[in-house]
This record gives structure tokens, C-alpha cells and sequence, in this order.
């Protein structure tokens, strides 16, 4: 992969060198240009041919987090402008600066400017555009409109759904996946091997399994881990990415089914404080392991999907953790006995 110049300080442990932790990797290593970026061929294979023309449509980049959608938008806008792309460039957090008067001022002002050096059009790039209000929306529809000759727009969000209709119909839409874990193992093992960092292919699959196609979240996790060991094992990856492995919940779920609430119950607290689980973070990583469980029948996994589903909504609307943990250890020892 690529690396950028960007530099950012973060507060963690020492690694084994000082150079290690002197930036964070995911912006190291991020692609400096669009045919240096790895999955999402289809997108790229467009976005390709923008580079080259150096010339595109107002664009919107839809999917989750960490599947490279900034990453796409600034390696497209340094295939345009080379260098100095930053000076035909504005890029806003829309989450930040969600409200009606940021986009009547700031990207307003930028986008009545000539742009710089002589290019035809200057960019602006809203992130997470979905978080901007209705009426931000609205206002920038009609700025997209009036500039539309000398700027281009990029918009990306978690969910197009929450972008009003004029805006998509403006804009060619680009749907990012998450990326296959084969695609996520080669680049974390590539990272690893940048940075002098053993790992093997269990610590690889573990990453692969913590990060759910979210690259970002895969590199980050092998930093933190870095920044104890050189040599990173899979037990490791878990301990430090506050995850359970599978074959711990597995275990959870034969304890409730053998040996009672009392014991499940136990488990399930060394469990929490082993890899310092929260309540939804238990709960989600036990659902995404229960369709691996054979011992569990199809009618099984459905009443526990359903069961789980109450237990995490019930969590995220502010409900006891202790209990609710121990009412879905209760019901899963009952269900399953």
C-alpha cells in the first residue's frame, strides 16, 4: 500500500521502537492514488477512469466504515491535481459542521472562488454527509446547482438512505462493500510486514474476524498490539481489541446448556472482566458467533437471535448491564437444558 504525509500524534504505550508509534499506520499506509487502493474493484475500476480524464461528476460514496471511502475521495483528488491538491481541495466533517449556516458560509465561499493554478474545477468533500440537517441539505443542493461548473462535490456516508433525493439524483453513486477477508488478511499482513512486525496466520485470521471487512479497524488493532509485543500472537490480537474469542463464547453457550445458570453465570463473568467486554459488545459478538455453533439447532438459534436482539436494544436504551446479562444467561440455560 501507499503512504501519506500526514501526520497525526496519539497517546499509547511505547512500542519496541520510537518510530513505531510516531504516527498512526492506518495513515501511513493509506493509498496515495486510486490504483494503488486494494477491494472494491468495481469502484476503483471507475474511479480509475476519472483519474485519468481528470474530470468526474458531484460523487457519493455509500457504505461502512473503514472500506475506503475517504481514502478513494482524497487519492482521486491527488490523481487530478498532483502535489498541491490541497489548494483546489476543502474538506469538511459534516458531522462536526452539520448545521445550515456551515454550509451557507464555509462551503459557500469556497466554492464562488477560482480555483487555484489553473485547473478547471476545485473539490469540496463532505464526510459523513448524512449527519448534515435537512435544511444543510437543502441549501447545499442548491450550491451544488450554482457552482456545478467550477466545483465538484464528494459527499461520503454510512447510509445514502439519509440523503435527500435532489442530491443523490445529482451525484453518481458509488456503494462500498466491506472487504473480504481474504483482502483484509493480505493487507494486514502486508502492514505487518512494513513494520518489522511478526505475525502469523492465526494472529491474521483473528484480526480478520475482530475487523468484520473494516480495514481500518483490522490496522488499527495491529498497532495497538504492536505496542506490546513485536512477535503478536492471536491470543494477543483478542485481549487488546477487547474481543472473546470464539471458541470462549462457545464454551459460554455449552456451559449454559450443561451445567446450569450458576456456572454459565460465572463464565460469563470472567469473560467480561478477561477481555473487558461491555454488555452490547458481549451480546453482538455471541450473535455473530451462533450460526457457527453446531451443537445449536436452526429453531435454537432463532429464539436466540430474537432473545438477543431484546437484551441489546434493552442496553442501548440504558437498562442494567449486570442484570440483563444474567436474565439472557438465564434464558439461554432454560432454553437450552
Amino acid at each position: 500500500m501507499g503512504q501519506i504525509m500526514m501526520k497525526a500524534k496519539v497517546q499509547v504505550r511505547p512500542c519496541m521502537t520510537l518510530e513505531c508509534m510516531s504516527e498512526l499506520w492506518v495513515e501511513r499506509h493509506r493509498p496515495r492514488t486510486v490504483g494503488d487502493i486494494r477491494g472494491q474493484g468495481s469502484v476503483v475500476q471507475r474511479l480509475s477512469s476519472y483519474a485519468k480524464l481528470a474530470d468526474f461528476p458531484h460523487l457519493l460514496f455509500a457504505g461502512p466504515p473503514g472500506t475506503g471511502k475517504t481514502t478513494a475521495a482524497m487519492a482521486l483528488t491527488r490523481d487530478v491535481y498532483g502535489p498541491d491538491f490541497r489548494n483546489n481541495l476543502l474538506e469538511m466533517n459534516a458531522s462536526d459542521e452539520r448545521k445550515l449556516e456551515s454550509i451557507r458560509t464555509k462551503v459557500k465561499q469556497f466554492a464562488r472562488t477560482a480555483p487555484y493554478g489553473g485547473a478547471e474545477f476545485k473539490i469540496i468533500f463532505l464526510d459523513e454527509a448524512d449527519a448534515l440537517t435537512h435544511d444543510a441539505q437543502g441549501a447545499l443542493r442548491r450550491i451544488m446547482e450554482q457552482y456545478a461548473q467550477t466545483c465538484r462535490f464528494i459527499l461520503s456516508c454510512n447510509y445514502s438512505s439519509k440523503i435527500i433525493e435532489p442530491i443523490q439524483s445529482r451525484c453518481a453513486v458509488f456503494r462500498f462493500r466491506p472487504l473480504a477477508d481474504i483482502e483484509v488478511s493480505d493487507q494486514v499482513k502486508a502492514v505487518a510486514k512494513a513494520e518489522g512486525i511478526g505475525l502469523d496466520d492465526e494472529a491474521a485470521e483473528a484480526l480478520v474476524r475482530i475487523s468484520q471487512g473494516d480495514l481500518r479497524k483490522a490496522i488499527t488493532a495491529l498497532q495497538v498490539a504492536a505496542a506490546l509485543e513485536k512477535n503478536i500472537s492471536r491470543n494477543l490480537i483478542y485481549e487488546t481489541s477487547a474481543t472473546a474469542p470464539p471458541e470462549s463464547l462457545h464454551q459460554y453457550l455449552m456451559a449454559c446448556r450443561q451445567d446450569g445458570f450458576h456456572a454459565a453465570r460465572r463464565r460469563l463473568r470472567e469473560l467480561l472482566d478477561k477481555y473487558g467486554l461491555a454488555g452490547t459488545d458481549f451480546v453482538n459478538q455471541l450473535h455473530r458467533e451462533l450460526y457457527g455453533a453446531d451443537f445449536l439447532s436452526e429453531n435454537q438459534k432463532l429464539e436466540l437471535t430474537e432473545m438477543m436482539a431484546e437484551i441489546d436494544f434493552r442496553l442501548v436504551e440504558g437498562g442494567g448491564e449486570a442484570i440483563q446479562l444474567d436474565a439472557l444467561t438465564a434464558r439461554l440455560s432454560k432454553l437450552l437444558s
